[in-house]
């Protein structure tokens, strides 16, 4: 779970550095399993709408935009998880 932590402290820091393996361990972390629809690697999330998990391999790199949308997912999950308690 460290290894998962610093791995979104780095993307947070430097969403245009991130390899896509990383930030593929990311999202099985907080979402499961991915659906794989050609080219897109889609999680499931537990809300409708925006921000959405849809992450693609552009040469072994994450697209910045869809770190971008990860991170924002991650919050929100994090935020909805701290209401609960």
């Amino acid at each position: 779970m460290a290894d998962i932590k610093a791995m979104v402290d780095l993307m947070r820091n430097n969403p245009a550095g991130v390899r896509f393996a990383d930030l593929c361990k990311v999202c099985l972390r907080y979402f499961g399993p991915a659906r794989q629809k050609g080219s897109h690697w889609v999680f499931k999330i537990p809300w409708s709408g925006d921000p959405r998990v849809n992450i693609q391999n552009d040469r072994g790199r994450a697209k910045v935009y869809q770190v971008r949308q990860v991170l924002k997912a991650i919050e929100r999950l994090e935020a909805e998880q701290n209401e609960n308690q």
